[in-house]
């Protein structure tokens, strides 16, 4: 009888700490998914990225602050974003924005909010920019302004394959036109 008494203790302690340990995993587990730790668990600072094509093309993308995704530790959402696209046989690129979204498996990088490309003398500015190393791509969208020299362009989207340097600048509505200004050029318009 004392057998039994001793064998059941055992295993009602046993059972005991099982369900205590299951209830403190559970509390432990909310607690690490509230918004606060999860943002200071996952918050990077001073980031640079730099990644190199097979064709000798280099990209580097720095900056201020980032964000690893929860749901996909590949994309890292990132803030103040300066990057360089050092193209083989060609003058760099330099893209600034206010936002950033970064893939690490691919490279791919969107960039969003106040966008500025700068390449020799021409400047693009917009709200939406999407590299895909890939896909050898830049795609500008969304209040485009592209400067170069003394012409002002504006249009809704500037494709450019970087391996060819071939652009597309075009509008998405057929009856809207792409509207070119010469800077030095007035016609009681302006």
């Amino acid at each position: 009888m004392i057998k039994k008494i001793v064998v059941f203790s055992i295993i009602l302690t046993v059972l005991l700490i099982y369900i205590v340990n299951s209830i403190y995993k559970k509390k432990s587990e909310e607690l690490v998914v509230t918004e606060e730790d999860s943002y200071s668990a996952n918050l990077l600072e001073n980031i640079k990225y730099v990644a190199k094509d097979n064709d000798g093309n280099e990209y580097i993308i720095n900056a201020a602050e980032g964000e690893i995704d929860l749901n996909n530790s590949e994309i890292i959402f990132l803030k103040n974003v300066k990057s360089q696209i050092k193209l083989k046989n060609s003058d760099q690129i330099d893209i600034t924005s206010s936002f950033g979204k970064y893939n690490a498996s691919n490279y791919d990088t969107i960039f969003s909010k106040n966008v500025v490309i700068t390449y020799l003398e021409n400047r693009i500015t917009g709200e939406y920019l999407d590299l895909s190393m890939l896909k050898n791509r830049i795609i500008v969208s969304k209040n485009i302004v592209f400067t170069t020299g003394e012409n002002v362009l504006k249009a809704d989207v500037i494709e450019i394959d970087t391996k060819t340097k071939d652009t597309k600048i075009f509008m998405h509505e057929e009856n809207k036109k792409v509207n070119i200004k010469n800077r030095n050029y007035s016609d009681g318009d302006n």
